[in-house]
Parts: C-alpha cells; sequence; structure tokens
C-alpha cells in the first residue's frame, strides 16, 4: 500500500477536491464547495490537507479551530482507496495540526444517517459527545437537515 503525501491544498488542487468530495458524497446543495475551501484558506486557524499517491488527491480533511476546540471537516477518501488507512493517516494529521498550535480537544459532526462515518469514529476512539445543535441560516432561507 502506498503511503500518502499529506500537504496543505494548492491553488491547483482545487477542482480535484471538489472531484474527491463529490465523489464521497459529502457535497450538499446548501454548501458550495468552492466557497468552503476559500473561506479555510483566507485565516491561520483552518487548513485543507489532501493526501496525495503519486501525485493524485486520494483524501483530504479540512481542520480549524475556534481557538479552544478543535474540528474537522470534510473528511474524504477516495472511493478506490477505501480500507486502506488512509482516513486514519489523514484524521492523525489533521490532530497533529491542532496539537502543533496548542488546541487541546477536537469535534467533528457526522449525520445520523451516516453509519459508516460513526463507525470510522467509534474505532478511533472518538465518543459520542451528548449536545443539541441549535441551527439558523442568517439569509432567512428554511432550514436544512
Amino acid at each position: 500500500m502506498a503511503a500518502l503525501a499529506i500537504a496543505p491544498v494548492a491553488d491547483g488542487d482545487i477542482a480535484a477536491l471538489i472531484a474527491l468530495w463529490t465523489a464521497c458524497d459529502l457535497v450538499r446543495p446548501w454548501n458550495d464547495p468552492s466557497s468552503d475551501i476559500e473561506l479555510a484558506r483566507q485565516y491561520m486557524n483552518s487548513e485543507i490537507l489532501v493526501g496525495r499517491i503519486e501525485g493524485d488527491i486520494v483524501a483530504s480533511v479540512q481542520v480549524g479551530h475556534d481557538g479552544h476546540r478543535g474540528w474537522l471537516y470534510y473528511l474524504a477518501v477516495s472511493p478506490a482507496h477505501q480500507k486502506s488507512s488512509h482516513g486514519r493517516t489523514m484524521v492523525a494529521a489533521a490532530e497533529d495540526w491542532l496539537r502543533d498550535r496548542g488546541i487541546p480537544k477536537v469535534q467533528l459532526m457526522v449525520r445520523a444517517e451516516n453509519t459508516k462515518a460513526c463507525a470510522f469514529y467509534d474505532a478511533l476512539g472518538y465518543t459520542t459527545a451528548e449536545r443539541i445543535t441549535y441551527a439558523r441560516w442568517l439569509d432567512g432561507r428554511d432550514p436544512t437537515p
């Protein structure tokens, strides 16, 4: 199994990154992936890491923090490379990114119906944090799932 070369996303990677997220069913109509990528790259408290094999992007994770808690988003592994430990490798890279910035806790959200993702994070030792998440669109649109 080839090792991942992990680095921050580069300008020329955007189309391949969006294609990966789409192939992994992470894109939702109410979230424009280009805007999400642009926003994550604007600030020092977030980064999008990509994993490459022979130059091709096969994995990603977006990581950020609010000064106290880190958050993971858009963890993706190409369907052709799943079950290869690349997801674990990307999570570890994101956790290291947070540790390097002195962030002591990491959190993430998973849609309840995404049982594969829940099982993956369970296997990594993540636990369910009993919280209620409130949301509201600031532009007035109807709530989304």
